[in-house]
């Protein structure tokens, strides 16, 4: 039977095989990252086994099957918590979470000849996983914010919200109905939990929604001046060193 390791950690790589050896499998072929993996599977007899590290160096492993076609069973070792590893499940794919535990990598062997004895081909969907993956990945941004006003709170979700501003040494939050509300926060801070497809920081002093742009304007020192929907009392200006990454953040 042949088996390979395909693991951009050579550490771990090592320790697998020597795991792998106890078991009566000879791993002689170990491969670091996804160009050469490429590179390899171009040239050589596709093996019966690939025990196959998700994140590699240079992009994520499944980037392997998008430039070749590869027929080996798989067994994944992740990193990746339990709700990515529902598409490993759905696909009828073992896998090994890091750090390998010497039973668990025993009975995904186990799982794999039985497999093999039965002559059963388990088609996988990389594409379904690799999105899944990426998007359980993706950071948590904020959707909603609770403002105490008097004995009462308030609750805004992103889509109510037009911009955020700092005044006087306050932040505040100004809806699209043109209300503002002080908020126990600063823009540093709502930088970090603001998701940037929706919300860019024009200046110092403004981050704005992009759905509540209403007009951009050419304004002095190449600059930009935005229109924010009910919010005509405050002037809104790009700052100049910000334009470019504005424009860019527009398209």
């Amino acid at each position: 039977m042949k088996v390979i390791i395909i693991e951009d950690e050579k550490p771990s790589a090592r320790r697998l095989q020597r795991m792998l050896d106890k078991l009566g499998l000879l791993a002689e072929t170990m491969l670091h990252s996804v160009e050469e993996s490429i590179t390899w599977f171009k040239s050589n007899p596709h093996p019966d086994l690939i025990f196959l590290d998700i994140q590699l160096s240079d992009g994520l492993s499944f980037e392997i099957f998008e430039a070749v076609e590869v027929k080996s069973a798989i067994i994944f070792t992740t990193a990746y918590d339990e709700y990515a590893l529902q598409a490993f499940k759905l696909n009828s794919i073992d896998y090994l979470l890091k750090p390998i535990d010497g039973d668990e990598l025993a009975k995904a062997v186990l799982k794999f000849k039985a497999h093999q004895f039965k002559e059963q081909q388990v088609t996988l969907d990389f594409n379904a996983i690799k999105n899944l993956l990426i998007s359980s990945t993706e950071p948590e941004y904020k959707k909603r914010f609770s403002i105490k006003v008097g004995q009462h709170l308030k609750l805004f979700t992103i889509e109510e919200i037009a911009c955020f501003y700092s005044e006087n040494k306050g932040t505040y939050l100004q809806t699209k109905q043109g209300r503002s509300y002080l908020l126990d926060t600063s823009l540093e801070q709502l930088e970090e939990e603001l998701n940037p497809k929706l919300f860019f920081r024009v200046s110092r002093k403004y981050f704005i929604n992009i759905n509540a742009i209403k007009e951009m304007v050419s304004y002095t020192n190449s600059r930009i001046q935005i229109k924010v929907e009910n919010f005509d009392e405050q002037e809104v200006i790009v700052a100049r060193e910000r334009v470019r990454d504005f424009k860019n953040w527009l398209e």
